[in-house]
């Protein structure tokens, strides 16, 4: 038999099959690591990022109070804010605060594995339970009233 000829007979090295092993392991270990470090990175986040729009939410609360009082604004039948009439005075803070309102309700949504439409609509069973009497509200069929 020519050395080309013969059968090529694989060495089984010990020391090696270690480091193959090793490697894997790590990769796995590297795997784990990296995936928790990305959900406390999503969790921590996500928990500054909506206590900011809690902040900005409360600032403006005073503001938003005082319009709904005057009439200028009411809470529509979709979890948002809406002008009664064509005049939009502080139509940059309305715009603001349902800009917030549609982050919160993302989040919401996302966690209970719902959709941002569903969130607004529970919203606001909660914003009719508590709206002040004069505020206007808007009923499931979209009609415009005063509580």
């Amino acid at each position: 038999m020519t050395p080309a000829s013969r059968p090529i007979r694989r060495i089984k090295d010990p020391a090696l099959k270690k480091t193959q092993g090793d490697k894997k392991m790590t990769i796995k270990k590297f795997e784990r690591i990296t995936a928790v470090i990305l959900t406390a990175v999503f969790i921590l986040g996500t928990n500054c990022f909506a206590d900011g729009i809690k902040e900005r939410m409360k600032a403006r609360l005073p503001q938003i109070n005082a319009l709904k009082a005057d009439g200028i604004i009411g809470e529509n039948n979709r979890g948002y804010l809406d002008f009664m009439s064509t005049q939009k005075p502080q139509a940059k803070l309305v715009a603001s605060e349902n800009k917030d309102r549609e982050t919160v309700y993302k989040v919401i949504a996302k966690k209970k594995g719902s959709t941002t439409e569903n969130v607004g609509r529970r919203r606001t069973i909660k914003i009719r339970a508590t709206a002040k009497p004069g505020h206007w509200l808007q009923d499931d069929k979209g009609n415009w009233y005063q509580k």
